[in-house]
């Protein structure tokens, strides 16, 4: 069988980092899941991502690409040993294969928006409630990128996020689509998702790509600099802004609670307040909303208070008051909102004093983890958590510390 939508590059136009970004999905379930990667390569980083990922009650299936054999397939599984081979079943043709939980291609998509409906089509049937297909297409600027990006909005009605993979050649955008709801229980057994926008400087620490990002600009501007002007010292100044620069994004890792009746904090910060309130927005009946206030020097990546799915998100626009004053509650704000277990839990993202973006990857339909990286706010702001006042309990008190992902601000009762 041909797939005219697979893409001819080089085996390693997918490396590790875009290999693990395409089977994250598969890798971050605790309970036991079925997974298909569909065009594999026995030599791909793809694979062995997917077989690193396997758990004992995890079952994964392979469909041969163009560059591979199913007969190749096996012998590479079966030289891997018997407990993955238990686990890893080879087919020589699609149609031989079971639906899955997860189904990965295993190679970036290029051609028409037809072709790849074609593809979509094809591999629809081989999902499972609530499934999530993974592809990749070229970052780069064409007809494959944007025809694909605009399918996957028209018919991944349930949920269509997208990681730019940077740290590969080529670059590549892979695309994690959902064509039926998810079951916001399923959440709770989620591992925190791999997101590439978390670069890593030692085995605790990460900076945030805009981090990246903005070092990188302060390097050039200095290297511009001292190219025009070799006889001047003014080079050092965006030279030595990029270290704090970079370090303002720092990503660190944290260590979540296991407890299941623990909601963690939003973000690093101060209470500003513990409070009931309604708010008609998410529904009726009384929230417990949880302030958090992030000066310059706190971390200002974003986590998930609690599991579920998200069920909307909005931006509201507003002012830019001093974060910590009553003013800013009509400052410019971005609501996350999910469906859980117990019920509606809003967390919202709001600039500050100097804070002036809110970056938000977290896309309506996604599952997400206790504690997972949902994404950023420039500079001094504040994270807001609310929860149904019925279901939960504060465990932190105005000027207490938090730190996001960790520290344990309220409990379900």
């Amino acid at each position: 069988m041909t797939y005219p939508v697979v893409s001819n590059a080089p085996i390693a136009g997918v490396g590790p980092v875009a290999a693990r970004a395409l089977t994250a999905e598969f890798a971050r379930h605790n309970a036991p899941t079925t997974a298909l990667v569909f065009a594999a390569d026995h030599a791909t980083e793809v694979v062995a991502a997917a077989v690193e990922a396997l758990l004992p009650a995890d079952k994964l299936t392979l469909v041969a690409g163009e560059r591979s054999t199913a007969d190749l397939l096996r012998d590479h599984i079966t030289g891997l040993g018997s407990w993955i081979a238990d686990r890893v079943r080879v087919v020589d043709a699609l149609s031989e294969a079971e639906p899955a939980d997860v189904v990965i291609v295993g190679e970036p998509l290029t051609g028409t928006a037809d072709e790849v409906r074609v593809l979509l089509d094809s591999l629809g049937k081989y999902l499972n409630e609530g499934a999530v297909l993974t592809v990749a297409t070229p970052a780069t600027p064409g007809r494959t990128g944007g025809a694909a990006a605009e399918l996957f909005r028209q018919g991944a009605l349930f949920g269509v996020g997208s990681d730019l993979v940077l740290r590969n050649q080529p670059p590549l955008r892979v695309h994690k689509l959902r064509f039926t709801a998810a079951d916001p229980r399923v959440a709770a057994t989620l591992a925190p998702a791999y997101r590439p926008s978390s670069v890593p400087v030692t085995r605790s620490m990460h900076i945030d790509s805009n981090g990246v990002a903005a070092a990188g600009i302060a390097l050039g501007l200095a290297a511009l600099a001292r190219r025009a002007r070799p006889g001047s010292k003014l080079w050092l100044l965006p030279a030595l802004a990029a270290a704090p620069v970079a370090a303002f994004f720092r990503d660190p890792e944290r260590d979540v609670p296991d407890d299941a009746s623990a909601v963690v904090a939003a973000s690093d910060g101060r209470v500003l307040s513990v409070e009931r309130m309604t708010d008609e927005r998410f529904g009726a009946g009384e929230f417990l909303r949880i302030a958090v206030f992030l000066s310059v020097l706190d971390v200002h990546v974003n986590r998930v208070p609690v599991a579920g799915r998200v069920a909307d998100h909005f931006v509201e626009e507003g002012g830019y008051a001093n974060a910590m004053t009553a003013a800013a509650e009509h400052n410019v704000a971005a609501y996350t909102v999910l469906d859980t277990e117990h019920g509606t839990v809003v967390v919202a993202q709001r600039t500050g004093l100097i804070a002036r973006r809110i970056v938000q990857r977290t896309p309506v339909g996604t599952l997400v983890a206790k504690g997972e990286r949902m994404g950023l706010i420039r500079f001094g702001s504040r994270t807001d958590v609310y929860l149904p006042a019925g279901a939960a309990e504060p465990l932190v008190a105005v000027n207490d510390k938090v730190i996001g992902g960790s520290s344990v601000i309220a409990r379900w009762i």
